[in-house]
């Protein structure tokens, strides 16, 4: 098939470059995005009268059908045209005639591309931002419901103090809170068009870029026709706002893989949601978390690799750029993917709270709440510090929970504990008491969950 190209070559390209430097199997997938450029562009034309309003009509008219003919699966692909644009223009041409020829006029595929995957990555933006508050919200539902469960929390994966389960699930809202603001920043920097840069110089053709501006919704258009064509910011930082949020579903995804699990026991996760294994019967595994975890490894390496394509490029297009589709398809999909089998799964999670009080209670995880007490009666903090370390050594060298020491006990340690003790060192005061800005207590989760409630939802700005 005669490429659309073809006027300054001799030799007809051969079958192993063609399949070599084709982005069809790929780029396909931006075709209601290439029409919808295509036909901003035309009207533009047109209306400047750039080409016969006559022939932008049939323009139009030909485009339409063929967007038609590819909803309805009877549109033909061809390999050999390269990508998904050249096949929608042959196909064009093919179809009114010389008229067809003239949409290409004051348009380059280099600025053609920029604009097709802006159009895409706005879209997706925006139905990342929806499945990511959808999730943000279950988290909340989750909070709230179990508002009464206390749980230990952990660093160095050792018990280290009694929390609220909701305020540990509400620390992934905060994350999710703040992925969401990346995806809302980079849609700014997303939503510029490039076309009309033409191939790197922009064009002699009195174009009016600012009315297609209008017809594809964008609010500010390139401001270097060089850098419009070359730029590829956009889909690095996407990809980077969407390993953000794999890093958070990640952690997620490893914390209830690791609660799961019989040693901690703290929840039970839905039949629905798990596999077998094809040799141990008894098996129940969080494969859906597994998978979420390992498919965060994905999305950082297409990060790498859109850096990698782009560091040492100069201006302006080059070839190499046809490697940003791949990546951000997969990443698009899989970032979605996770969300979505994520906030289906979070609401059948049973949460057995018996066993998180049970964990709770263990450990000294109200140490610190000795040595504050302490500190409320007088002493520096260091001493404190130190006197509940003794404190803790000798409950360890006799087998005994702080909860179970006399006064006389407590009191060989420092003359300053008195009988209120008992108050200060039990898990539910301790909980209660982190009454701190952001602290645990049911006080101040109960308040952050109403100032979420209480603002205004919908994050997504339609433009």
């Amino acid at each position: 098939m005669k490429k659309l190209w073809s006027g300054r070559f001799k030799e007809k390209t051969e079958k192993a470059v063609e399949k070599f430097t084709s982005s069809l199997s790929f780029d396909v997938r931006l075709w209601k995005y290439d029409i919808e450029g295509s036909i901003a562009h035309v009207k533009m034309l047109g209306r400047q009268k750039i080409i016969p309003l006559k022939d932008a009509a049939l323009v139009l008219r030909g485009l339409e059908e063929i967007k038609e003919e590819i909803q309805n699966g009877r549109f033909r692909f061809h390999d050999s045209l390269e990508d998904v644009h050249m096949n929608i223009e042959h196909a064009l041409i093919k179809k009114v005639g010389p008229a067809g020829g003239k949409l290409h006029t004051a348009r380059s595929r280099n600025d053609q591309v920029a604009l097709d995957l802006r159009l895409f990555l706005r879209d997706e933006i925006r139905e990342i931002l929806r499945a990511t508050d959808k999730f943000r919200k279950v988290l909340v539902v989750l909070s709230e419901k179990n508002i009464d469960a206390v749980m230990p929390g952990f660093t160095h994966l050792q018990k280290a103090q009694p929390v609220l389960l909701s305020h540990h699930l509400l620390a992934y809202f905060e994350m999710l809170e703040r992925d969401s603001a990346r995806f809302e920043d980079c849609l700014k920097r997303v939503n510029v068009l490039p076309l009309g840069s033409a191939a790197l110089a922009g064009t002699t053709l009195p174009i009016d870029r600012n009315y297609v501006a209008r017809l594809l919704k964008f609010p500010v258009i390139s401001e270097n026709s060089m850098d419009a064509v070359s730029d590829r910011d956009f889909v690095i930082e996407f990809i980077s706002a969407s390993s953000m949020l794999m890093v958070h579903l990640s952690r997620l995804a490893e914390e209830i893989i690791i609660w799961n699990n019989d040693e901690f026991g703290f929840i039970d996760l839905p039949d629905a949601f798990t596999t077998g294994s094809s040799i141990m019967p008894q098996k129940k595994n969080p494969d859906v978390l597994e998978l979420t975890r390992g498919k965060s490894g994905r999305v950082f390496g297409h990060l790498i690799s859109m850096l990698t394509v782009m560091k040492g490029l100069p201006l302006a297009y080059n070839r190499d750029m046809q490697e940003d589709k791949e990546p951000v398809f997969d990443t698009v999909d899989t970032v979605k993917s996770c969300l979505n089998v994520l906030t289906a799964m979070m609401p059948k999670v049973r949460f057995n709270k018996q066993a998180m009080a049970r964990s709770a209670e263990g450990g000294f995880l109200t140490a610190t709440d000795l040595a504050e007490y302490l500190v409320r009666k007088g002493m520096p903090f260091r001493d404190a510090h130190r006197v509940t370390g003794e404190v803790v050594r000798h409950c360890v060298d006799n087998g005994k929970k702080m909860s179970e020491l006399s006064l006389e006990e407590f009191r060989r340690f420092s003359e300053l504990i008195g009988k209120d003790i008992v108050h200060f060192i039990t898990v539910a005061t301790s909980v209660d008491g982190k009454n701190s800005a952001g602290g645990t207590s049911k006080k101040m989760v109960l308040a952050r969950i109403r100032k979420i409630k209480s603002r205004k939802r919908g994050m997504v700005r339609e433009t």
